[in-house]
């Protein structure tokens, strides 16, 4: 009789695949090796979850719940949009820096040949992302910091060199941590002063 409890067997499953994802040569991740790297049989793993791609939703999910319960911490803590942006795009940099196997989540590169309905959640968490930068920016303008009409462009741009840090980071085997220069790059994306 296995002492693991209810839920904690399906957490060190996901936390295997997230770890088997940090290796950089990016090798496609079979249920077999997975099963192997725990010890357990391929049956025992589809005993908790009925597919690949459920492992997957599983990573997403922790994704999303991680990134919007930061997004909405940020709104709560900075009462200055420029600050609030600021400090959406820096923890979105710091996440992918603490969790490299979930990067290559973010990026979409892990989810290549798997079920397109993968693909599909991972660009509705951009759109959410980019609105949460939207209504960052928004409160920005109506505080005096940046134009109305300039909000939708600043937030994709801001969107999109997050990703772009993510990739550079993936690509590069975990060697460039996103956030290595990102202060000052964040402030010349928001056109506000550099941070100390």
């Amino acid at each position: 009789m296995s002492s693991t409890k209810p839920g904690q067997r399906k957490l060190q499953i996901l936390q295997a695949l997230a770890g088997m994802l940090e290796h950089p040569k990016g090798e496609k991740i079979t249920t077999a090796a997975l099963a192997a790297r725990l010890s357990l049989s391929e049956a025992a793993l589809y005993r908790h979850f009925a597919s690949k791609a459920q492992m997957f939703e599983g990573l997403i999910e922790f994704i999303e719940t991680s990134v919007f319960g930061l997004i909405n911490q940020i709104a709560e803590r900075e009462e200055r949009g420029v600050q609030q942006a600021q400090a959406i795009a820096g923890m979105l940099l710091a996440f992918a820096a603490n969790n490299p196997g979930m990067t290559r989540v973010l990026i979409g590169d892990a989810l290549v040949g798997e079920d397109e309905r993968l693909q599909l959640r991972m660009n509705q968490f951009y759109d959410k992302v980019e609105l949460a930068c939207k209504q960052a920016l928004r409160l920005a303008a109506s505080q005096g910091a940046g134009a109305e009409e300039e909000v939708a462009a600043r937030a994709v741009l801001l969107v999109s060199y997050v990703i772009g840090r993510w990739h550079r980071f993936a690509k590069s085997g975990f060697k460039h941590n996103p956030t290595d220069g990102a202060p000052l790059q964040l402030a010349m994306l928001l056109a506000v002063p550099a941070l100390a």
